[in-house]
């Protein structure tokens, strides 16, 4: 058997009709996930990851540096995380959810699924806020950059540093 020919011997392999269903894949993908555009990512676990976060936070375009760090904080609290991810993506793409109906489809599924259900809120948190996990575990990942101070910097800025002595941006006591 010669490399042109397949395992099965059944003809030749076409290495064009092969690149035109990867084409046809690629771009079936992109229509089932309208809101995630091209970003550079390093494996398809932050794809996937890219991917839900655009459909959560709402934009389709998220800073692949602040991805990829609040990925890792994310995976480094949570093992489980890029499969869980994964599996979420699969769940909205088989179901065609969107996100103003995720969470109530995701608390309706059975326990068996019931890691799926925090995903949505541990992701948007993470964004929004910029800090991955609760209590003694969080971990602040961004301030500046995340996205409560970005949905709102046309008009406001977040403090980043005092601009008279400590406390003096707070109210006085009587």
């Amino acid at each position: 058997m010669d490399a042109t020919h397949n395992k099965e011997g059944r003809g030749p392999l076409n290495p064009g009709r092969r690149m035109v269903l990867a084409g046809l894949l690629s771009a079936s993908a992109a229509a089932l996930i309208p809101w995630a555009l091209a970003e550079p990512v390093a494996d398809a676990e932050q794809g996937a990851f890219l991917g839900v976060s655009a459909m959560l936070v709402g934009r389709p375009v998220l800073d692949p540096v602040l991805a990829r760090r609040l990925y890792d904080a994310l995976v480094a609290q949570d093992a489980a995380f890029p499969a869980n991810v994964r599996a979420l993506l699969a769940l909205i793409n088989a179901q065609g959810l969107q996100a103003a109906g995720l969470q109530e489809a995701l608390d309706a599924l059975d326990p068996a699924q019931s890691p799926l259900a925090a995903l949505p809120r541990q992701i948007a948190s993470a964004w929004y806020l910029g800090i991955v996990g609760t209590g003694e575990a969080a971990v602040c990942v961004a301030y500046e950059q995340a996205l409560n101070a970005a949905v709102v910097a046309d008009v406001l800025k977040p403090p980043t540093y005092s601009y008279g002595a400590y406390g003096s941006w707070a109210r006085k006591p009587i």
